[in-house]
């Protein structure tokens, strides 16, 4: 049961329960009415039997013969029943009944041999005992009825005495019989008649029951797409009404909370974008500054010069997180464009090795001849930062492996050291995540690693963390050799190549233990 739906568990029910109240209903009436009709059939062949007995009276003898046992026999018998009488155990045969076409006029019937019926013992003890009794027997499958009485002689002073005769009726019950059979009969349609009806009554209240809980399923599942409009129409004001009320009332205070919520956060976003463009300016001239005062240190004194390196290498931080920060925002706005080339991936790689002065650092396994379609300039951001942080916060030797299948590319970079925390690989990728809060300020950003799945998914790939079996920490980057997106021009802020200080060639911490 469990596993139906709930529609057949309703629609079982529903069933279950017409049809025992039918079966209960039927079973209590037909006993009734069966018991009703014997006992009609009883009273009255009973009744019949006393009067034919005061018929019998006044006795011509109580001594009879074979001859008067016969008269008194024939004097009890009618159509329907037979009789025979007892002289102190001496039997009369009884006379034959009517013809068998008056059994039931108009119809044949199995007459039973009423003569060959045996009188229970029980009934003959009680009718030896001068009292009048009848029982109810069945013989060759058939409802009888046997009466007894002892007939008794009038003495002139007004007592009565024992005759010795004993007589006996045997009375049919076969019409009865089937006036029960034909009320079973009757109880069974009506039975199976009650069986149909509840099942029609039940699939129309499991209808009318289950089209608003459908109602709330598809509302629910809509509501969890995101769809946060959706309703339900209210009808009536029972329980299920109760239930789509609520839902509608939950439905509005839960989209009226999230298009709050979208609101602060398209407010924060635009508010990080817009500190980060306006922080550009004055933070040029700040690195300009910068330069000059990290030129001049070694001529300065020893404090002033290590200040002067100090204010050159913040200024350099400052400006790599609001360039992180621009990053960012374009990608949360949906601004942010690919500018496709088809591309030497062994190449690229080595030339953003090179170009960091990592060649001799880094090994190396890329095969000739692999090719994509690619944003250059996006893929040297994702593999300057991978392979910084391996070389920063993981130990030698650290290892770019290129691989390619007809549909993608794959780039695994690995180094050898302890490789990352569990409790640390979920989160890796998350923003301003630092692995250790004794790295709460570092040199890095936090946002490197951000960027670099975010580039990864722009490019229909996907950037992945994981600890090698050998030790050490390994990130997979997987591109398509052709992406869906269409190229798309680059936005004056993205024209220009990377130079060093920009974020794909300085420190490109993504918040890595």
């Amino acid at each position: 049961m469990a596993s139906l739906g709930l529609r057949a568990r309703l629609l079982s029910a529903f069933v279950l329960l017409c049809v025992v109240t039918a079966a209960a209903v039927a079973g209590v009436s037909y006993v009734k009415a069966r018991n009703e009709i014997l006992q009609r059939a009883q009273d009255a062949a009973v009744e019949a039997m006393r009067d034919r007995l005061a018929a019998l009276y006044p006795l011509r003898t109580d001594a009879p013969d074979q001859d008067e046992l016969e008269r008194i026999a024939a004097g009890l018998t009618d159509t329907n029943s037979r009789a025979v009488a007892f002289f102190r155990g001496q039997r009369s045969p009884g006379r034959p009944a009517d013809p068998p076409g008056r059994w039931r006029p108009g119809r044949p019937s199995p007459r039973p041999d009423l003569d060959k019926v045996d009188i229970p013992p029980k009934l003959r003890q009680t009718v030896a005992g001068g009292t009048m009794a009848w029982q109810r027997v069945t013989w060759q499958g058939l409802p009888v009825l046997v009466i007894g009485a002892p007939l008794v002689i009038a003495e002139p002073d007004g007592t009565t005495r024992n005759s010795g005769i004993e007589v006996y009726t045997v009375h049919s019950l076969q019409s009865e019989q089937r006036s029960v059979d034909e009320l079973a009969l009757w109880a069974w349609l009506y039975g199976g008649a009650a069986l149909v009806f509840a099942v029609l009554l039940g699939l129309a209240a499991t209808r009318g029951v289950l089209r608003p809980v459908r109602e709330l399923g598809r509302a629910a599942r809509l509501l969890g797409e995101g769809r946060l409009h959706t309703r339900i129409a209210v009808r009536g004001s029972d329980e299920l009404a109760d239930v789509a009320r609520t839902f509608n009332d939950t439905a509005a205070e839960l989209e009226r909370h999230v298009a709050q919520l979208r609101a602060m956060e398209a407010d924060a976003r635009r508010f990080v974008a817009d500190v980060s463009h306006e922080l550009r300016t004055p933070l040029a001239a700040l690195a300009a500054v910068a330069d000059v005062l990290e030129e001049e240190a070694a001529g300065l004194p020893e404090t002033a010069g290590r200040a002067a390196r100090l204010v050159s290498q913040e200024t350099l931080n400052l400006t790599q997180l609001v360039n992180d920060l621009i990053e960012i925002s374009r990608f949360d706005s949906g601004v942010a464009a690919l500018a496709l080339n088809d591309v030497d991936v062994a190449e690229l790689v080595r030339a953003t090795l090179r170009t960091r002065g990592w060649s001799d650092a880094v090994r190396t396994e890329l095969p000739a001849g692999v090719t994509a379609r690619l944003d250059p300039r996006r893929v040297d951001i994702v593999l300057a930062n991978l392979v910084g942080n391996a070389l920063r916060h993981g130990e030698p030797p650290v290892s770019v492996r290129l691989t390619a299948d007809p549909a993608s590319v794959t780039l695994d970079v690995r180094d050898h050291g302890p490789g990352l925390d569990e409790e640390v690989l979920p989160h890796v990728f998350d923003r301003f995540y630092k692995a250790s809060s004794a790295r709460a300020r570092s040199e890095g950003s936090g946002l490197g690693l951000a960027i670099a799945r975010e580039n990864a998914r722009l490019h229909g790939g996907d950037l992945t963390a994981a600890n090698a079996p050998g030790g050490g920490a390994v990130f997979t980057l997987r591109l398509p050799r052709t992406p869906d997106a269409s190229p798309a021009s680059r936005t004056p802020d993205e024209s220009a190549e990377p130079r060093d200080g920009s974020p794909a060639s300085r420190d490109p911490d993504g918040g890595r233990a």
